[in-house]
């Protein structure tokens, strides 16, 4: 359900410039990106396409290692493990001397730049971004420059308007650099067209089109662009296509713009698109305290103790990953790139990177949006399935941790021992699950989720060993740190491997029930899930490694040993107390390392943040998002990769995640053959001191409940749900209450502060 607050500011400010693309403003509908920088009277707009990937690395085989799996093991056990890891590289190398490099995917790159130069000076400016309506702008002295990406005609859309008439230059260049290997390019001009055309050396093409109108005058420039006479008002109409030589001849030019002829009007495709997008954004909202304005995000960001500034990036990061969800997912760029060698090839990095920007999608209410990451993934199955085979002669599929045009494993090296990491497909399962419980759709369970754990599975039947009742993981990685001492990131049994298989499994028994199969190969599930170890606890502090000679790293930005807290809790972890305070206490020992040293990967603050929501701890999880808001976001509001450097979505989609599961937090997961029990529904679950009064609409849990609203001071909560089905509703005063949802209708709990009971109606 929507929120209605049209009236109500969502956006900001800033006077910061924007020297470089990474600084610019962003405006996407998922398929196509803008992003707007430049200085007054000479703006520069990058476009980006999803598919646009420079074809660099030809997919190679994934190395034979299933032929020296044994040896691979034997020297894992005997301590040799850096060994194990050079072994590897060894069979890749002989097997195929691409190998003899470290392999990368093809990056995302920049498919052009529109450039808009004005004649004069120009004064100071002013730029900001409308979250509800996807529309940059930049203004100064008496000119206005808006730019949006319609969701509904796909075209990126420029509009200057000035209250005199204006003069300048309009051309489409390459993006800036020089490209790692040669692009041929072509800028035409046809009359009121600019076209400018890449080939690849394999022959692959892309083109951007351009097409202007104008109430002033035009003429072809000596650079193969436009010059603009007199206007008052110009209007662009973009788009990039990328596909084969006979894609893009067929889709370039006047043909490419798809008929807009008949909508030239840029007010109706802003009604279309704000109508379409907007709505999506309008779904959720945070408010801790405060009237509604918008604010500037120079000031907001001085302050990152601010509740406002919390309230802003969440916004701010639901903003850029629903504005880069189209046919595919958010990319490490989410669908922006002004460059030719973006950083780690803007790919999609599966050992956290990906889940944290999507983390928050559902949570959200915009569930639909996560199925073109399992579009993603169904298209690479095969892929998948031949890793599997490959690296460990086992049946089922293996996920590489990056991915980018195949899924093929070819990124690994003697350091990031990379095709050790097994738990790929086990972490993507937990996705498929989650969907289905917050939108209770059974064909998606039955025909999409239910066959990825089935193979998903598959490959854990075969790959892991069971010896003496005990199952033991050999190789083993957790991402992308080294046991104490080591050296080596290669490893055995490691918690998250572990976590990752219980957790899939205990899905897949549970959807196999509730669909109501009789799958023979279920016994093997189970007994598999009973034969998983338990947590270990070393020095007081949860074991990153189960594997007794393997020593604890806490200084390091991953915390993958505590991925049982990052969705539905792993029961073991909760109901223990021994277990529980020692993930707390893992929670400490990393954020003493991010306190001391830790400015890079901010992902890995959101991992710790998730864990400490679920365990309770409202003030470490407070403190995550102090350090996420202050250190990890430019004036652009879209997100950093590491303190002030690398543009990059990852917290855009972790951030809002987070602040989510502070205020509405889920219940245990449910053990295999546990009968039938209402959805668990923790309110306030860790809510900070500095958060005395908010509210947040349209959150959704699993169980397909919908927290219409929840508001709370100082007084108590009230909260209104919708749903289906029995709930335990969790506060922090009293004892727990049973709610009835019913289909069509919305109860509304109410709790005072200190209350030992939970009041309700529907």
């Amino acid at each position: 359900m929507a929120v209605n607050d049209s009236d109500q500011p969502r956006g900001f400010v800033s006077r910061t410039p924007a020297p470089t693309w990474e600084h610019g403003l962003i405006s996407g509908n998922g398929r196509q990106g803008a992003i707007v920088h430049g200085a007054p009277g000479a703006l520069h707009v990058d476009l980006a396409h999803e598919r646009l990937r420079h074809p660099l690395y030809e997919p190679l085989d994934p190395p034979p290692t299933a032929d020296v799996l044994p040896e691979l093991r034997r020297l894992l056990r005997d301590d040799r493990r850096q060994e194990a890891a050079d072994l590897v590289v060894a069979v890749a190398e002989a097997a195929d001397p691409g190998y003899a490099e470290l392999r990368w995917i093809d990056p995302l790159i920049g498919a052009g730049t529109l450039r808009l130069t004005l004649d004069g000076e120009a004064g100071p400016w002013t730029r900001s971004t409308d979250f509800a309506t996807g529309v940059v702008t930049h203004t100064w002295d008496d000119v206005r420059v808006e730019v949006f990406v319609s969701r509904p005609h796909d075209v990126v859309v420029v509009r200057v308007r000035a209250a005199r008439p204006v003069s300048g230059a309009l051309t489409v260049v390459p993006v800036a650099g020089t490209p790692p290997r040669p692009v041929d390019h072509a800028l035409v001009t046809e009359r009121d067209t600019l076209t400018l055309r890449g080939r690849f050396q394999t022959l692959q093409e892309y083109a951007v089109t351009a097409r202007v109108r104008t109430d002033g005058a035009t003429a072809p420039a000596g650079d193969g662009g436009l010059r603009v006479q007199a206007a008052t008002e110009l209007v662009v109409l973009a788009r990039t296509v990328v596909g084969a030589p006979t894609d893009v001849d067929a889709l370039r030019g006047l043909d490419e713009l798809r008929g807009l002829d008949a909508l030239p009007d840029v007010d109706e495709l802003l009604a279309a698109h704000a109508a379409v997008h907007g709505e999506l954004f309008g779904r959720s909202r945070l408010a801790l305290g405060g009237a509604p304005t918008v604010p500037d995000a120079d000031a907001l960001l001085a302050d990152p103790a601010d509740p406002a500034l919390v309230a802003a990036l969440y916004d701010a990061g639901r903003y850029a990953i629903i504005s880069s969800v189209g046919d595919l997912p958010p990319a490490l760029q989410g669908v922006w790139s002004g460059t030719w060698e973006p950083a780690w090839c803007s790919g999609y990095t599966l050992d956290g990177n990906l889940q944290a920007a999507v983390a928050a999608l559902s949570a959200t209410g915009t569930p639909e949006l996560m199925l073109p990451l399992f579009d993603l993934l169904d298209a690479h199955r095969d892929d998948f399935r031949r890793n599997a085979r490959r690296l460990y002669g086992a049946r089922g599929i293996l996920v590489p941790a990056h991915l980018g045009s195949h899924g093929l494993a070819n990124h690994f090296g003697p350091r990031w021992c990379l095709t050790f990491w097994t738990a790929g497909a086990a972490w993507l399962s937990r996705l498929y699950v989650d969907h289905w419980r917050y939108t209770g759709d059974p064909a998606f369970l039955r025909e999409r989720a239910y066959p990825f754990l089935v193979e998903a599975a598959e490959f854990y039947l075969d790959f892991v060993t069971v010896e003496g009742g005990r199952a033991a993981f050999v190789p083993s990685y957790s991402p992308e740190n080294s046991p104490a001492g080591s050296g080596t990131q290669a490893a055995l049994d490691a918690t998250a491997d572990v976590a990752a298989v219980r957790d899939l499994l205990r899905n897949l028994l549970a959807a196999h029930d509730t669909l109501g199969l009789a799958d023979p190969r279920a016994t093997a599930w189970l007994r598999l899930h009973d034969a998983l170890p338990g947590y270990e606890v070393r020095d007081g502090v949860l074991a990153e490694w189960l594997h007794p000679a393997l020593d604890d790293n806490p200084a390091h930005r991953h915390a993958s040993h505590l991925y049982g807290l990052w969705y539905e809790p792993d029961p073991d972890l909760l109901a223990d107390p021994a277990l529980r305070a020692a993930a707390g206490r893992a929670v400490t020992a990393r954020l003493d390392w991010w306190r001391d040293q830790g400015d890079e990967m901010a992902f890995g603050l959101v991992q710790l943040g998730l864990a400490a929501a679920a365990l309770g701890l409202a003030e470490p999880a407070h403190e995550v998002i102090t350090r996420l808001a202050g250190r990890y976001w430019r004036p652009n509001l879209v997100s950093t990769h590491n303190a002030g450097a690398i543009f990059n979505v990852d917290i855009c989609g972790g951030l809002p995640a987070l602040v989510v599961a502070m205020l509405v937090g889920a219940g245990p997961a449910r053990a295999p053959g546990a009968g039938p029990a209402p959805e668990q529904l923790r309110l306030l679950p860790a809510l900070p001191a500095v958060w005395p009064a908010g509210e947040i609409r349209g959150v959704r849990a699993r169980g397909g409940i919908t927290v219409e609203r929840l508001a709370w001071s100082p007084a108590g909560l009230t909260a209104t749900l919708s749903g289906d089905g029995d709930v335990a509703v969790h506060t922090p005063w009293g004892l727990p209450r049973r709610v009835r949802l019913s289909p069509g209708a919305v109860s509304t709990v109410t709790v005072r502060a200190g209350d030992t009971s939970i009041g309700t109606r529907t």
